[in-house]
């Protein structure tokens, strides 16, 4: 594992390019919607080598596995939880024979369990602790340099995450919400309450991921620098999605537009930066051009 050439790259002060989307992308390539992503970790391995393959030639510093809804819970709407662990250690397998021996970080993906916890839902603290550790530990174990529980919306589910993955390492961690009600995260968290929970916590950086538009997320990518003295995490989707006639969705904002802003993200506070959903290696490439 690299959590300390993480940790020395962020003590160089530059930025660290991200990568874009894995959803958005794997489905222009052919992942029919609404089909898990995690699926082709299994079934189609070349498609994930050469996405991230992409990412890696327009100037990524850090891939993400394909492994957002590898938790037990998401993989058994999908009819896979019985292969959770084989998904996510041929998924770090996969994103390791892309990066070779470049000096690309490996970021083991998390996301939310999808279950509302109680009382407003049925999923227990417990549940919820025991779904993390047991993804973390298939990562870990299969070599990720450090992990990303990404698109968080309530803090309770992040902070069992948290101590999950703490009571197994110390490994480098990034904790990252979605702001999609603008400002605010779907159960109403704002940016304050997150530097509020987790500035004295122990993970490496907070982040800001998905959200609702580009605008929305930049007001508490500045609002979030202002109150954390950890590093930032900013992945935003690359703008507000337009769905046509035919039901299919599009991303409008051009790769100079997107590069010009993401020149802003670095001044607002931003230490890592890449995109969310509809961010193409093309966007992602006009990332990297303007900030490196």
């Amino acid at each position: 594992m690299k959590s300390s050439e993480l940790l020395a790259r962020l003590e160089e002060k530059t930025p660290l390019i991200i990568d874009g989307a894995t959803g958005t992308n794997l489905q222009q390539r052919g992942l029919p919607v609404g089909n898990a992503p995690e699926n082709w970790v299994l079934t189609n391995p070349q498609a994930i080598i050469g996405l991230h393959n992409d990412f890696i030639k327009s100037g990524s510093d850090i891939i993400l596995t394909c492994t957002f809804g590898g938790n037990r819970i998401r993989l058994a709407h999908a009819g896979l939880d019985s292969q959770a662990e084989l998904i996510n250690k041929t998924a770090v397998q996969l994103a390791r024979q892309a990066v070779g021996n470049q000096e690309i970080l490996i970021a083991g993906s998390m996301g939310p369990t999808g279950e509302m916890m109680q009382p407003y839902g049925s999923i227990s603290e417990d549940d919820v602790y025991q779904i993390y550790l047991q993804q973390a530990g298939y990562l870990i174990d299969a070599g990720v340099d450090f992990l990303v529980v990404e698109t968080q919306y309530d803090l309770n589910e992040a902070f069992k995450a948290v101590e999950a993955i703490r009571s197994i390492s110390e490994i480098a961690l990034v904790c990252s919400f979605s702001y999609d009600r603008g400002t605010r995260t779907m159960m109403g968290i704002k940016p304050a309450q997150v530097a509020a929970a987790f500035n004295e916590t122990y993970v490496t950086a907070i982040g800001i991921n998905c959200g609702k538009s580009l605008e929305t997320n930049k007001l508490v990518l500045e609002e979030l620098s202002g109150i954390t003295p950890k590093p930032i995490w900013y992945k935003p989707n690359a703008g507000s999605p337009e769905t046509d006639t035919d039901g299919n969705v599009h991303y409008r904002i051009t790769p100079q537009q997107i590069g010009e802003q993401a020149v802003d993200w670095i001044k607002n506070g931003a230490c890592f930066i890449g995109g969310c959903c509809g961010t193409s290696p093309e966007l992602l490439a006009s990332i990297a051009r303007a900030v490196k």
